[in-house]
C-alpha cells in the first residue's frame, strides 16, 4: 500500500518538481510540452509556459527568471518577464543526445545532464532487463556547465546518463548516474569547475537506477528509483535510511519543508506516456531533522 497521496493525476510524464523562489511549486510535463505550477494543497495547476522542444529540468537565475531545459533541441531557455522564452544556452556541441535534468546554483550557474544516447530505442530493441546486465556498459556523456551569461563548457566527462543533480549543505555536488546505478560526488571550485570525482553512494545492490533527486537539510539525498514504485533516502556510503512507497514508478522528487513531492508514471516509454494521461504527482509527509 502506498505511503503517498495522489495530488494530481492526468499528466503525461512529470519531471523536475521544484519549489520556486516566488514560493510557488513548479514541474515540467514532457509530452504536454509545458511547465506548470501546482498548489500543493488543492492540486490546482496553471501553465507557466509552453515549450515545443519538450521541457525537462528547471531552475532560476538570481534575478528570478526561470530557466528551462529544452530536451530535443539541446538548449536551455530563459523565461523573460514579458513571457517570451529566449535562448539562454545551446548545448548541441556538448550533449550527445536529449538534454534532461538541471541544477541551477545560487549564482545562476546551471549543470545540465543528457541521455547520452537513445535510451528508449535501446529498451525497445533489447528490453529493459538489458540495462541491468552486469556487463552492460552504456555510453558515457559530458555534464554541461552553463554560466549565468549563457556561455557553456564541459563540467565532467564520461558520465553514464547524468540525471538529477543537487548541492549538499557542505557544497559538494552530487549527480545521479542513472545507468551506473550510483550517485557520484564532486568538489566545486569558485568558478564552478568540478574535481575529486568519487562514488558517493553505490545503489546497484538495491536495483536503484537513480533518476531525479533532491536533498534535505541534513544532507540526505532523496532518490526517485526509476524502476520501482518507491522513493528512498540515501546517505553517503549508500545506506538507505527511509523508504516511501508510491502508487507508480518514481521518476523525480522534490522537497518542500516536510512534504515530499514525487512525479510517477507506470513507465517512461514515450509510446505509452506520450499518448496517455497516466502520470501523477504524489505527496507524502517525511521526517526532517533530529535523526
Amino acid at each position: 500500500m502506498a505511503d503517498t497521496t495522489v495530488l494530481l493525476d492526468g499528466l503525461h510524464f512529470g519531471e523536475a518538481p521544484r519549489h520556486g523562489p516566488d514560493g510557488k511549486f513548479y514541474f515540467s510535463d514532457f509530452y504536454e510540452k509545458a511547465v506548470f505550477t501546482v498548489d500543493l494543497d488543492t492540486g490546482e495547476k496553471q501553465v507557466v509556459c509552453s515549450l515545443p522542444g519538450q521541457p525537462s529540468g528547471l531552475g532560476w537565475l538570481p534575478d528570478g527568471r526561470l530557466l528551462v531545459v529544452s530536451m530535443k533541441d539541446r538548449t536551455v531557455r530563459r523565461l523573460e518577464p514579458n513571457g517570451v522564452l529566449e535562448l539562454h544556452a545551446d548545448l548541441f556541441d556538448i550533449a550527445t543526445f536529449h538534454t534532461n535534468d538541471m541544477l541551477v546554483d545560487a549564482l545562476g550557474r546551471a549543470y545540465v545532464g543528457n541521455f547520452g544516447f537513445d535510451l528508449h530505442e535501446k529498451i525497445k530493441e533489447d528490453g529493459i532487463e538489458s540495462l541491468l546486465a552486469p556487463n552492460y556498459d552504456p555510453p558515457g556523456t559530458p555534464l554541461a556547465l552553463v554560466e549565468p551569461d549563457g556561455t557553456t563548457r564541459v563540467a565532467a566527462e564520461d558520465l553514464k546518463f547524468p540525471n538529477g543533480t543537487v548541492l549538499l549543505p557542505d557544497g559538494t555536488l552530487v549527480v545521479a548516474e542513472t545507468l551506473a546505478y550510483r550517485l557520484t560526488a564532486f568538489d566545486v571550485a569558485e568558478d564552478g569547475s568540478l574535481s575529486n570525482r568519487r562514488v558517493w553512494a553505490d545503489l546497484r545492490e538495491h536495483v536503484i537506477a537513480p533518476d531525479g533527486i533532491c536533498v534535505d537539510a541534513e544532507g540526505g539525498v532523496w532518490v526517485a528509483t526509476a524502476l520501482q514504485p518507491v522513493v528512498v533516502r540515501v546517505v553517503e556510503g549508500g545506506t538507505v535510511t527511509d523508504r516511501v512507497e508510491t502508487t507508480q514508478i518514481s521518476y523525480a522528487v522534490g522537497l518542500v519543508g516536510t512534504t515530499l513531492v514525487v512525479c510517477t508514471a507506470p513507465t517512461s516509454d514515450p509510446d505509452v506516456v506520450g499518448q496517455q494521461h497516466v502520470g501523477r504527482l504524489e505527496t507524502a509527509r517525511v521526517k526532517v531533522g533530529d535523526r
